[in-house]
């Protein structure tokens, strides 16, 4: 499974990019938040991947951080949302909105994504009310302290809770036992010390 790119960004479109890794280009299918957060043709970038194969087609799915692609995770378990709906709502809200939406019950704010009604924003909203509670957010919102907070993209603390998840553990597990992590080494620890503690958090 290819969980991250690092690369060169080669080419865009509405919906998609294409990142040169080494000479070789890869189809990637973006919301439109990542797809501005990539930059310009030529620009070095890092895009968090998920792939998704069914019987017809097999594409990556890319994302600025790691908390987005959680999100796509979980808005993709719902019954009724695909990966085109679920980009369209990360298209519409940022993570951080996302979360006080569904931990709020507020089904109107998701309903404002392209083509999502009324009746799919509330079983979302339904849905993933408890598993919002336990996604890191932004420093200041409301539902967790500001010290279990998400790190700014790219950092070592995203870059382990990625690593937590492609070992096998769920998103929310991933996310506060690098939270954890981060609370008993400090800001500044590094990315394999953190794996480490973050590990026997999320197995403890």
């Amino acid at each position: 499974m290819i969980a991250k790119l690092t690369g060169l960004l080669d080419d865009t479109g509405p919906d998609w990019a294409v990142i040169d890794v080494n000479g070789v280009g890869y189809l990637v299918h973006c919301s439109a938040r990542t797809l501005d957060h990539l930059g310009i043709r030529g620009d070095k970038v890092v895009v968090h991947t998920e792939m998704q194969v069914s019987e017809t087609d097999q594409r990556l799915i890319g994302f600025t951080s790691a908390a987005e692609r959680n999100w796509f995770r979980l808005l993709t378990a719902v019954q009724g949302v695909g990966s085109k709906v679920a980009l369209a709502i990360l298209s519409a809200l940022t993570t951080e909105e996302l979360q006080r939406a569904c931990a709020g019950g507020d089904s109107a704010m998701v309903a404002r994504a392209n083509g999502v009604g009324p009746k799919l924003a509330t079983r979302i909203v339904n849905e993933l009310k408890e598993k919002a509670g336990g996604m890191p957010v932004a420093p200041g919102s409301p539902g967790i302290a500001a010290s279990d907070a998400a790190s700014p993209v790219g950092s070592s603390s995203t870059d382990a809770v990625s690593a937590l998840q492609n070992l096998g553990f769920k998103p929310a597990i991933a996310s506060t036992a690098v939270a954890q992590a981060v609370g008993e080494l400090g800001e500044d620890a590094g990315l394999n010390d953190l794996v480490r503690v973050a590990l026997k958090k999320a197995a403890g």
